[in-house]
């Protein structure tokens, strides 16, 4: 799955190196250093793909800089969005970028492929003493610093139309859906298509979640006790708002447009500003309510997240120490209050969070309220996002405490399963998405056909628009989807079928580096003609489609490398009853090259085309 370093990189610990930082004010050559950092270093740096991060990052490098006569950086900036980061990291640690920004979700990956310097034993505590408790535990594992906490922003919250849910009601989820109710407007929460949001029930309840990793980053245990009779208080008070009539199972702020009329939207900051255009004088915002199961009440809580700052293990230890202590610098109070001021990102550094200005924000206020509540989300198994879902669609539905429970039973046995799959499934790739009767919630099984290659068993029914993933292990830690035009190979965003048909959707991946590429084969009517046969490696279970050209000859829709002594068969309608190669014996290759094959159906003749 990752590209082996073609050197080994030795992990610098650097301690006992005591730098006092420039910050990214007015005057930084004011701080005093104990130590001098000096020297050419030529870097790669990973940050948002944000309109403006990059040239603001680049400013407080060159801040950096300054501050340390005798230091020069040549800094490369590119913009990798912080999901994307990890994914690239692990791909080639070697050519990845010497600091990078991701999501703190990502750490376990990141520690497992060796792609970050760990910190520093004085670093470290500049670290725990700087930023708040739950940004330092999304910067650990096995009880090591492996990142520096950049921000505190990434979690949710309440968005709410004034003029609909009365003041009084704020801290109730019974009355806020009473008013909604009322007016005839809908409670946007996404409980039945993310598991991120869901979760708030349980742990409103005392349940956790709590996946353990090794020093390596493997999952190797999970303490979750989310089957048990705080779990089912939790799906009781789920189900207040599951079978509401204002229910709408969405995150997105803009359904406080008039076309979706809602009332209440459970979102966070990347919100605000739609909602604020939306609302205008009647915006509101607050923490998440708290709901009522059998006399005791339980305020919601959430998943609070951060962005993290990595930094590459590196050969050699000047360069780690500079690397080490300029991903301080840009994670300080400073350059989190510089990146908060102009794109509103909420800091991790408990001085920067005293600031006036973020302390005045609305929208960080109702974050700060809610992350009271708040568990941070650290790093948690790929396929647990898939099923934490299912028992919110069982809830929706369930009448008695009884399906309450099985739901539950059912969830604690498929992330149970998880460490008791076989090599073969965690290596295996399935189809995820939005098409048919799939909201992103049933895996479509794919085969190997051959090495390397992988089709859907069967073919699916898509409709032009609907969206998909093709996932390995049904997790989502390797993923591929859109095929970008530039590189050729298939990304994180999801695939948007073109037109309507039947495909089968293909993947050929290379295990060596990672990469991989997705696309549709189109499946002709039961009448059409197909090729089948061992064309490459393949053992006469996949039909190659054909389509017809103007002179009403058939040909294969793709070109195949035969090698000599290959034998296929073409027939009609995937079925055995007509079918012709040479004559009604199989044609067998007689040198080998790369070809279309050809059928004219008056004649019955096979030929082949060299592509």
């Amino acid at each position: 799955m990752k590209k082996i370093l073609a050197t080994l990189i030795a992990v610098v610990l650097v301690s006992a190196m005591v730098f006092a930082l420039a910050s990214c004010g007015n005057n930084p050559s004011d701080q005093p250093k104990t130590e001098k950092l000096e020297g050419t270093y030529n870097i790669l740096v990973w940050t948002s793909e944000v309109k403006g991060v990059k040239e603001q990052v680049k400013e407080q490098i060159d801040k950096f800089v300054a501050a340390n006569p005798g230091l020069t950086i040549n800094a490369t900036i590119e913009g990798i969005g912080e999901g994307e980061a990890a994914t690239q990291m692990i791909s080639s640690v070697e050519d990845g970028a010497d600091l990078f920004f991701f999501a703190q979700d990502q750490l376990s990956r990141l520690v497992q492929a060796a792609a970050l310097n760990p910190l520093g034993v004085e670093t470290t505590k500049k670290v725990k003493e700087s930023n708040d408790a739950s940004s330092v535990k999304a910067s650990t594992v096995s009880d090591k610093i492996y990142a520096y906490p950049a921000t505190s922003d990434n979690g949710y919250f309440m968005f709410y139309d004034k003029s609909i849910v009365k003041a009084e009601h704020l801290d109730s989820l019974e009355d806020i859906i009473a008013d909604c109710e009322a007016a005839d407007r809908l409670f946007s929460f996404n409980l039945e298509g993310s598991g991120w949001y869901n979760a708030s029930f349980f742990f409103a309840t005392g349940c956790i979640s709590e996946w353990e990793t090794d020093a390596t980053g493997k999952y190797v245990s999970v303490n979750d006790t989310f089957n048990s009779d705080q779990g089912l208080v939790a799906l009781k008070g789920m189900q207040k708002l599951l079978k509401s009539k204002a229910y709408n199972d969405s995150a997105n702020g803009a359904d406080f447009d008039a076309a979706v009329k809602s009332a209440v939207v459970i979102s966070g900051t990347w919100d605000s500003a739609t909602v604020k255009g939306i609302l205008g004088d009647n915006y509101g915002v607050t923490d998440l309510p708290s709901f009522t199961v059998d006399g005791s009440t339980y305020h919601l809580g959430s998943f609070s997240g951060n962005k993290l700052v990595g930094v590459k293990p590196q050969t050699d230890a000047k360069k780690a120490a500079v690397l080490q202590q300029l991903a301080l610098f840009l994670t300080n109070k400073e350059c989190q209050l510089e990146r908060f001021e102009k794109f509103g990102w909420g800091p991790s550094n408990l001085d920067a969070q005293k600031d006036p200005k973020v302390a005045n924000d609305e929208t960080l206020s109702a974050l700060a309220l809610q992350n009271k509540y708040a568990s941070p989300q650290l790093s948690i198994h790929g396929s647990w996002w898939d099923i934490a879902k299912t028992y919110a669609t069982a809830a929706k539905t369930a009448t008695s405490d009884k399906e309450l429970k099985e739901a539950l039973e059912a969830y604690e046995k498929a992330i149970n399963g998880l460490f008791n799959m076989s090599t073969d499934e965690k290596e295996s790739f399935t189809v995820i998405g939005k098409f048919a009767d799939n909201e992103w919630n049933k895996d479509v099984a794919m085969s190997q056909k051959p090495e390397g290659t992988w089709y859907t068993d069967e073919p699916i029914d898509f409709k032009a628009g609907d969206e998909f993933q093709v996932r390995q292990g049904k997790a989502w830690d390797v993923q591929f989807g859109a095929v970008d035009a530039t590189t050729g190979k298939s990304t994180k965003n999801n695939f948007v079928v073109p037109t309507d048909g039947k495909y089968y959707v293909k993947l050929v991946f290379d295990k060596a580096t990672g990469e991989g590429v997705v696309t549709l084969e189109k499946v002709n009517p039961s009448t059409g003609w197909t090729v089948i046969g061992s064309i490459n490696g393949d053992t006469w279970s996949i039909d190659l489609e054909m389509e017809p050209g103007d002179n009403g000859v058939w040909r294969t829709v793709n070109s195949y490398e035969m090698a000599e002594g290959t034998e296929f068969k073409v027939r009609q309608g995937k079925s055995w009853d007509v079918s012709y190669g040479n004559g009604t014996a199989n044609f067998v290759v007689s040198e080998a090259g790369t070809y279309f094959v050809e059928f004219n159906p008056d004649t019955t003749v096979v030929t082949l085309v060299k592509a």
